[in-house]
């Protein structure tokens, strides 16, 4: 056993413990600091508080016998702005945003911004440089639900010579005009974000969440919403009821994403949990999901912004995370206008989502849209309706049902046409299955160019149920189907077991280039 830091601050460290178990083990281990007995845990990934600034640590973890320890030095701090000492009340009743991010704009490097314990009712924070924000154990974060009181973001702002322009809001990949995020921050960079408090976004069907088809104003506020920021890391506390997707990056890199755990109710609409949008160079490790929509969605834009900026979602390491309840456990797309590139999902589990890996697409996503080298090792499956799903024919947006997205045989390829290159899934567990094993269903006109599965085990739960496996025009609900893939050039299958499927294992159409080993 073998003991880790990923991460440390003046005041916390984020430790992985190097393991072939996946997010948490059956029994707790005991944390010693510097000797004295800390606490316990059963995660993998963990995060400590309460640190003292500029001392060296010694972390051991006892478990079953056997013992791991790392060491290392906090980091220095300067000084500590308690935002109640700059007029914030914390008692859930006085809008306390103003004396918040007084505290942030005063904050010098090297020092830290305490939220201590207490209930704060908040609208827009905006984070600047080199900022460390602390959310203490007790603190809670508030979010207003009146949306006449959040900042606005304009979609797209002309320059004033008219030769260039400005995005600043955004939508579902295009520039649309949208409320400033909970959390803001705009080309920031070195900003740590970290604590065991909450941001609870209050959103429910009598704010937010009601007839969200129609733009009121501006389209809803994430909770966490980061624009050309580099170098941010968000740490350890929790996040539930977000009016829309819980934490958007956006044209942002050098992200890290720790023992963050983000809850919004099952059926709340478009409450993704993390979407990075045309950002690179993302850690996301130790994250629980629990939510209604998509746990993570990585994505690029629509056609217009794949084209105009051609920055893809490249570099992104998933791992040892739980994904509960959700469409998809990790997803790609479908705004994907500038391509998704070098995407590793590892040891995470996925629980009761409607699919594992999911990736939607479709015609019209332009042909900078380009998919590539998605790998998917040790992951365990449980109750996960359809482990692998790849849809080429998504049917959202305006004209998602379409002649020209839902036509079924080849058209011409052209600027419009996206492309899927190379998928990596290996070492996977997928028991209690229930729709079926895979839906994997590329472009006639230009096929997905290689699949391989290789060590990977499906069995489907005794009481399955029915389920609709990919949104597209003319498929219907289904149960306990095996490997539905067509229009694939290379498909291997290594070392593949599938059992309690009814009728054939494999139904495979359009495949140039077949092998089973």
């Amino acid at each position: 056993m073998e003991l880790k830091v990923v991460f440390k601050t003046a005041r916390s460290v984020t430790l992985e413990t190097v393991t072939e178990q996946i997010y948490e083990f059956e029994t707790p281990g005991k944390i010693l600091v510097n000797g004295n007995v800390f606490g316990e845990t059963k995660r993998v990934v963990f995060t400590l508080f309460d640190l003292k600034p500029d001392m060296d640590y010694n972390i051991s973890l006892e478990r079953n016998g056997e013992m791991a320890e790392a060491s290392f030095h906090t980091d220095y701090e300067f000084v500590t702005l308690n935002v109640k000492d700059m007029g914030a009340r914390g008692d859930g009743i006085q809008d306390d945003t103003s004396f918040i991010q007084a505290a942030i704009m005063a904050c010098p490097k090297d020092s830290r911004v305490l939220i201590p314990k207490g209930r704060y009712r908040i609208t827009s924070l905006f984070l600047k440089s080199h900022l460390r924000l602390e959310l203490a154990e007790g603190a809670e974060l508030l979010a207003d639900t009146d949306r006449y009181k959040y900042p606005r973001f304009p979609g797209m702002i002309e320059s004033y010579d008219e030769k260039g322009d400005y995005n600043l809001g955004t939508w579902e990949g295009n520039p649309l005009p949208m409320f400033a995020g909970i959390i803001t921050g705009i080309d920031v960079e070195d900003v740590v974000v970290y604590g065991s408090g909450l941001i609870n976004g209050q959103a429910s069907f009598d704010n937010w969440w009601e007839n969200v088809r129609q733009m009121k104003v501006a389209f809803r506020p994430r909770t966490v919403f980061l624009e050309r920021c580099k170098n941010v890391t968000l740490q350890g506390f929790f996040l539930k009821n977000s009016p829309a997707w819980v934490l958007h990056p956006y044209f942002s890199q050098d992200l890290k994403f720790l023992n963050l755990d983000i809850h919004n109710p099952a059926d709340s609409p478009n409450t993704d949990g993390l979407d990075p949008e045309s950002c690179k160079d993302v850690e996301i490790l130790g994250l629980h999901f629990s939510l209604g929509d998509d746990c993570i969605a990585i994505k690029s834009g629509k056609i217009y912004m794949g084209r105009r900026y051609q920055t893809p979602s490249e570099n992104i390491v998933i791992r040892q995370c739980l994904m509960e309840d959700g469409h998809g456990a990790v997803t790609v797309g479908s705004e994907v206008g500038a391509g998704v590139k070098n995407i590793r999902v590892e040891r995470c589990l996925f629980s009761n989502t409607d699919r594992g890996l999911r990736i939607k697409t479709r015609r019209g996503r332009g042909k900078d849209s380009v998919l590539s080298e998605i790998y998917f090792d040790h992951i365990h499956m449980d109750h996960v309706r359809t482990p692998f799903v790849v849809n080429s024919f998504y049917f959202c947006d305006p004209d998602g049902k379409s002649d020209y997205i839902q036509c079924r045989e080849a058209l011409p390829v052209d600027e419009r046409t996206p492309e899927i290159k190379k998928l990596y899934f290996t070492n996977i567990k997928a028991e209690n299955c229930h729709v079926a094993a895979s839906f994997l269903y590329g472009l006639p006109e230009r096929k997905i160019e290689r699949i391989e599965f290789k060590n990977v085990d499906i069995s489907f739960a005794g009481e399955a149920k029915t389920g609709v496996p990919a949104m597209l025009s003319g498929v219907g609900e289904c149960r306990k189907k095996g490997f539905l893939i067509s229009n694939v050039d290379t498909l291997i299958f290594d070392h593949v077991k599938i059992s309690g499927q009814e009728g054939e294992a494999f139904v495979l159409s359009s495949i140039n280039h077949y092998e089973v080993r």
